[in-house]
C-alpha cells in the first residue's frame, strides 16, 4: 500500500493554476510542495523568466499549453476544471471573465471550486486595475517605510514582505480555509488575496506597539528596526557583519558576558545610554573577523549569527542538518517547507520534482482529463504539446 504521507498532506488535491509571474505561481509551488497535483497552463512563447529547469517556482508542476484565445482552448481548460479543487490567476480584475474563464463559468462545470485570485491591489478600490509591483504595495501599508536606518531612505526588502510574505503566503491560507469550507457547505468561493491586504496584516504587532505608545512612526530608532543597539547588525574586522538580537534581559547579559564588556544591564533600554552602546558594540565587533565571532556565539543563548551569503548558507551545520536547502538535479534550493510528524522521515522534507518543460504534460493531461480529441487541439494550434 501506497504510504500518503510520502506523497504530502495535500496528496489528491487538484490544482490549475493559469501562468503569470511571482506570488501566483509561488502560491501553487508551496501547494505542489505540500503534495498537490499542480497543473500549470501555460501561454503559447511564454515559458516565463529563464531556462525552465532552473524555474524553480514551477518545481512539482505539470504544464500543458492552451492558448486561450481559442474557444476550443477554453473548453478544454473548463473542463480541466470540473475535475479540480482550486483555480489560481494573477491577472487584473475582469480578465478571466472576458476569456469565459471567470467564476461564474467554473462554477458552472463544478461548483466546489476554489477560485483563487491574486493581485498587488485587490478586486476592487480605486487602484484595482492599476499597475505595480510589490515596491508599491508595501509603500501604501506604511511597511516600506518602517524599513531602513535612521535618518535615511527606506531600504527594499527584495520581494520577500510583498509578492511572497503579503501575497502568496495570505494565498495559500485563503485556499485552505475557503477548501475547509467547501467540504463543510458542498460550495467554492473566491479567494481575493492582495498583496496591500496581507503586508498590512503582517504588520498587526507593529500597529500595536504604535498604538500603545512602544514605537515611534519613523526608521531605525525602535526595537525591531535596528534602532536599539542589542537588535542590530555589526561588521566585523575582515569586513562581514554579525546580526545581534539580544532583546531578552538573560540573553543580552549572556551577549554582554560572552563579548567581555563590563555595560550594566540595567541600562539595557535606556535610550540616552544607546549611542555610547553601540559605539561600544561595534567597536568590539570590528576588532576580529567573522569566523572567530561565530565560533564564540555558536549554541549560545546570545542571540548572535553570521550573516551569511545565499552560496554559503547550505554549508552551515544547522541549515545542512535539517536540509533546509539542498541541491535537486544539481539545483541550489530551498526544501519543502513546513515539515509534518506524518513524513517518513520528518527531518528529511520529500524532494520536489524539477521544473517542467512548458507544454511536457499537455497530451497525457488533457487526456486524462476527459478533454475530446486532445490530438486535434494540437493540430489545430489550440493546445501546444513539448
Amino acid at each position: 500500500m501506497t504510504d500518503p504521507y510520502a506523497q504530502g498532506p495535500l496528496a489528491g488535491l487538484k490544482v490549475i493554476e493559469l501562468a503569470g509571474i511571482g506570488p501566483g505561481p509561488f502560491a501553487a509551488m508551496t501547494l505542489a510542495d505540500l503534495g498537490a497535483d499542480v497543473i500549470r497552463v501555460d501561454r503559447p512563447g511564454g515559458s516565463g523568466p529563464g531556462a525552465p529547469a532552473i524555474n524553480l517556482i514551477n518545481r512539482g508542476k505539470r504544464s500543458v499549453i492552451l492558448d486561450l484565445k481559442r474557444p476550443p482552448a477554453i473548453d478544454a481548460l473548463l473542463t480541466l476544471v470540473a475535475s479540480a479543487d482550486v483555480l489560481i490567476e494573477g491577472y487584473r480584475p475582469g480578465v478571466t471573465e472576458r476569456l469565459g474563464v471567470g467564476p461564474d463559468a467554473c462554477w458552472a462545470r463544478n461548483p466546489r471550486l476554489v477560485y483563487g485570485r491574486m493581485t498587488g491591489w485587490g478586486q476592487s478600490g480605486p487602484l484595482a486595475h492599476a499597475a505595480g509591483h510589490d515596491i508599491d504595495y508595501i509603500s501604501l501599508t506604511g511597511a516600506l517605510h518602517a524599513i531602513g536606518e535612521a535618518g535615511g531612505p527606506p531600504q527594499i526588502p527584495i520581494n520577500l514582505l510583498g509578492d511572497f510574505g503579503g501575497g502568496s503566503t495570505y494565498l495559500v491560507i485563503g485556499i485552505l480555509a475557503a477548501l475547509r469550507e467547501a467540504d463543510r457547505t458542498g460550495r467554492g468561493q473566491v479567494v481575493d488575496a492582495a498583496i496591500v491586504d496581507g503586508a498590512a496584516h503582517l504588520l498587526t504587532a507593529v500597529h500595536a506597539l504604535l498604538a500603545g505608545g512602544r514605537w515611534t512612526d519613523e526608521r531605525g530608532v525602535n526595537l525591531l528596526d535596528g534602532g536599539a543597539p542589542y537588535y542590530s547588525v555589526y561588521a566585523t574586522a575582515d569586513g562581514r557583519h554579525m546580526s545581534v538580537g539580544a532583546i531578552e534581559p538573560k540573553f543580552y547579559a549572556e551577549l554582554l558576558r560572552l563579548l567581555d564588556l563590563d555595560e550594566d544591564p540595567a541600562l539595557q533600554n535606556d535610550r540616552e545610554h544607546w549611542p555610547a552602546l553601540r559605539k561600544r558594540l561595534a567597536a568590539t565587533f570590528a576588532a576580529r573577523p567573522m569566523a572567530e565571532w561565530t565560533r564564540l556565539f555558536d549554541g549560545t543563548d546570545a542571540c548572535v549569527a553570521p550573516v551569511l551569503s545565499l552560496r554559503e548558507a547550505p554549508t552551515h551545520p544547522h541549515i545542512s542538518d535539517r536540509g533546509t536547502l539542498a541541491e535537486v538535479d544539481g539545483v541550489l534550493q530551498p526544501a519543502p517547507a513546513p515539515r509534518f510528524s506524518g513524513a517518513r522521515p520528518a527531518a528529511a522534507p520529500r524532494a520536489p520534482s524539477p521544473p517542467p518543460t512548458p507544454g511536457e504534460h499537455t497530451l497525457e493531461v488533457l487526456t486524462a482529463a476527459g478533454v475530446a480529441d486532445p490530438g486535434r487541439l494540437v493540430a489545430d494550434g489550440a493546445a501546444i504539446q513539448a
